[in-house]
């Protein structure tokens, strides 16, 4: 069996990474609070305590089966709520840290740990952002937790080296996609997101890159021979 098993697949590039690796062979299992697909597994990311429960019993369910290839990918991610740190509430700073970063480490650790001595091929890739190596005024919880998960990802590289079977772990940059998350950036104000005009333009001048191709990119990345260790990927680099 070829295994991917994804967060946040039920919409935007998630989606379409689904229906890619559905095509190209793999079963695949999904975690999202929507849980849309025959093969998902319902989970609300900012309540971290849910996450590492239902996890953990999802990837259980696998056994012993016999897997040929594991493609574990972290996609989910939310930007709410975006403005200044001065006027976030406290019940949106813990859903956004949770969702972005404490709950996406929590069903990181219950794959690793499930799968860690299974002898196959293993990639296990953190979809990242720009926003993991540049601050952005309005979105101070989202870059944290980005920046968080690439270094999260390093680290975890150089604990995987030492393995007999390891996963490879790896940032992938997937670029500006047309998504749910550009249209809620465009929707927000200038006093809350100073940046907001150079996103509506490349919006109207159709520099936003669509779901699908950007999920081909990815699939080529997950499918090199030659992945390095804790390394960061841009799509870009590979047709998106």
């Amino acid at each position: 069996m070829r295994l991917a098993i994804l967060t946040g697949g039920s919409r935007g590039l998630g989606l379409a990474l689904c229906e890619a690796l559905a095509e190209r062979g793999y079963r695949v299992m999904e975690f999202s609070r929507g849980a849309p697909h025959a093969y998902s597994v319902r989970l609300d990311l900012s309540s971290p305590g849910d996450s590492h429960r239902i996890a953990a019993t999802a990837v259980a369910s696998f056994g012993n089966k016999h897997i040929e290839e594991l493609l574990v990918v972290s996609n989910a991610g939310t930007l709410d709520s975006i403005g200044p740190a001065s006027r976030q509430e406290r019940a949106a700073v813990l859903a956004n840290v949770n969702t972005n970063f404490t709950s996406a480490i929590l069903v990181l650790t219950e794959i690793v740990a499930h799968f860690q001595d299974t002898p196959c091929r293993k990639v296990l890739a953190n979809i990242s952002s720009g926003a993991a190596q540049r601050g952005y005024a309005g979105w101070s919880l989202y870059c944290a937790a980005k920046a968080g998960m690439e270094n999260y990802v390093r680290a975890l590289a150089l604990e995987q080296q030492l393995e007999p079977h390891p996963f490879i772990p790896i940032n992938v940059d997937p670029g500006v996609i047309d998504t749910e998350m550009q249209a809620l950036i465009r929707s927000s104000s200038a006093a809350d997101f100073p940046e907001i005009e150079r996103f509506i333009k490349r919006k109207e001048q159709g520099a936003l890159v669509s779901p699908e191709k950007v999920a081909g990119a990815v699939c080529h990345i997950l499918q090199l021979t030659s992945l390095s260790f804790g390394a960061r990927y841009e799509v870009g680099d590979y047709g998106a």
